[in-house]
Order: C-alpha cells, then structure tokens, then sequence
C-alpha cells in the first residue's frame, strides 16, 4: 500500500513537472498564403493537407498602419514584435521605435531559437524576427544585424550580403561562434552548438527549378538539432516563394510550393505529437494575387484559377494550431495578436 502510495505521489510530481516545462513554439508561415492558396494545393494534392488535422483554426487581419493591404516587412514586424508599422519597415513600430520580436524573448529566457525560411534569410519575413531597419531592402544592414545576433540555427539564401559586401567585411568570418555548412550532408553531420547554412549566393530559386535542399529535409534535421539541445526552443519556418507565385500569377509555382510547405508541415506536426509539450502555428502574413479558384479536376489533381492582381490582397488569412495552448489561436484577430498569444505562453509562470 505505502509503495503504492509513493509511486502515484512520484508520478504526480513528474507530471507536474512536465506541465511546467515551457512549450516549444513552432511558427510556420506561408507568405502569400490565403485561403484559396490552401485549398489549391489540397486540391492538386489528392484532395488532401496535412492542415486537417489542426484542432484550431482562427483568421488573422493582415493591414498595416496606414494601408489596408500590407506587405511583407509590416505583417512581420506585427507577428514578430506585436506592432503595426508601416509597409517596408522592419521591426520598428509607427513611431520610429525599434521593437524587441518573441524570438529575442524567448532567446533572454533561455530558448535555443532557429530560423528558416526558401528565401534569403535576410528578406523581409524571417528578418522581422532578428533587424530592426526601415528599408526592407537594407539588406546589407540586414545581415550585419543577424552577425551580431544570437540565433542559434538559421538556413537560407544570400550569402552575398555576408560575404559580398560594398563594405569589405566577410561577416561569415567574423561569425566566429557559428560553424557554416555548404550542404545538406554537412549541416546534417554537424553538431556545432552554432549553425549557419546560407543555401545560395542570392535569392533561392523556385522548387520547379531544382531548389535545394527540400523543406521538409532542412526543417526535420533542424527539429532534431534545436531538440537535442535540451532546452525549450522557438523556430520560424518559412515557405517564402508560395508568395512568388502569386506574383508571377503562376497558378502551378503556387501550388508546388504549397505542396512542399505541406511536408515540412507535416514533419512539425508529427514532432509535436511525439513530443506532447510543442505548440505549432501555422499562418500566412498575407494573401498575394487575389486568387480565386475556378474549375479543376480532383480524380487529376487539376485546378484552374484566376488572378485579380500580381500584388497583395487585404484577404484575412487563417492560423491553424495544435498543442499547448492551441485554443488561443481561434477567434478573429489583428496580426499583432500572434505575437501577443505567443508572449502571454512563454511568460506563463
């Protein structure tokens, strides 16, 4: 009886203890991903994401301050930092006040933090989470401000603005705490506490131009590397190029990039559920192209669509959640509460 009693007493305290332990935070978002982007994909996709199996779902109002429809810099500067600034600027508010983003908190607690993303890892979305400049294209200024951070792991194009730079400076060099791979193999055999893999010299191209390395290959390994860390983490994951196609109004760019954001999707949702204390968010800071979805055919996996504008819409995009604290994320929002949710879950005591 008395053992009895002291194991259930054991048992309790080690599942306190588990519910004490801070989440890991996971935020994955499609730039220019809308409703009918999703749907595109799925329907191209043998009528299926992996987005179902999400429990919540909540809409998120995308405006900047002073425009309706927001661009990339603005939309995450408010999910990054909780604000809402103008269209081009980079974690800086309205005010011209440079704001601290939840990836810096989470690092001031004691999170190991990585970025990724199929763009530069200087562009406007995964910058948002790291610089605090009021040109988006300050790209130079950009990569300076990423060499002084702390960030533990970051994947993504743009070598050049590290080590091309009008300044002389080879930043790479200068990141001496870092260790740089060139290679899937390589950034998969490190296990430097410090990681960077700049993929190109520049901008990534599209996946149905051979890029590389895949993005659900590059988010495994990093959930394996920010785990064994032992240590809560925060990660931003980015399908940058979703975007890109709605620009180009290429309804195929479009959906191939969905496709492959939807296995990388699937690599975190499958992390989370193994893991049982990881909160996954998954977002879009925007919907591009005013797509509307026409005709296809399911039994082909065929969609045909209609762009209104090669720009931005002011649409709503939705966030879909799963784990600790998911049922935040419902409801109808600003952008900015993104951040908010996220901060009221790390600063939880």
């Amino acid at each position: 009886m008395k053992k009895t009693i002291l194991f259930s007493l054991l048992a309790g305290i080690l599942f306190c203890q588990a519910q004490e332990n801070p989440p890991n935070i996971i935020l994955m978002i499609g730039d220019g991903m809308g409703l009918t982007q999703i749907s595109s994909g799925m329907y191209a996709n043998n009528n299926q994401t992996i987005l179902e199996q999400f429990p919540f779902i909540g809409l998120s109002k995308t405006h900047a301050t002073n425009k309706l429809v927001t661009d990339s810099a603005a939309s995450g500067t408010a999910m990054a930092t909780g604000v809402k600034t103008y269209n081009g600027v980079v974690g800086i508010d309205s005010e011209n006040v440079s704001q601290k983003s939840i990836l810096e908190i989470c690092k001031e607690k004691g999170y190991t933090a990585g970025l990724i993303a199929t763009s530069s890892i200087v562009h406007a979305t995964p910058a948002s989470f790291y610089a605090n400049v009021n040109s988006r294209r300050q790209y130079e200024d950009i990569a300076l401000q990423l060499s002084e951070h702390n960030i533990d792991l970051f994947v993504g194009g743009g070598s050049k603005y590290f080590n091309q730079r009008k300044d002389g400076r080879n930043l790479i060099k200068e990141m001496s705490t870092y260790q740089f791979v060139n290679s899937l193999k390589e950034f998969k055999k490190s296990s430097a506490q410090k990681i960077g893999f700049l993929t190109h010299e520049s901008e990534p191209p599209s996946l149905m131009l051979g890029r590389k390395p895949a993005l659900n290959q590059i988010t495994k390994l990093s959930l394996e590397k920010m785990n064994a860390a032992g240590k809560p983490f925060f990660m931003m994951v980015e399908s940058s190029q979703i975007d890109w196609g709605g620009h180009a109004n290429e309804l195929k760019y479009v959906v191939s990039e969905f496709i492959e954001f939807d296995e990388a999707i699937k690599e975190v949702l499958e992390f989370a559920k193994a893991d049982g204390n990881t909160l996954v968010i998954v977002t879009a800071d925007h919907e591009t192209g005013g797509l509307s979805l026409l005709d296809g055919n399911l039994k082909k996996g065929k969609v045909e669509g209609k762009f209104g504008t090669t720009s931005h819409s002011a649409a709503m995009v939705p966030v879909f959640s799963f784990g600790p604290k998911a049922e935040l994320f419902s409801g109808i929002y600003e952008n900015t509460a993104l951040f908010d949710k996220m901060l009221e879950i790390v600063e939880e005591k």
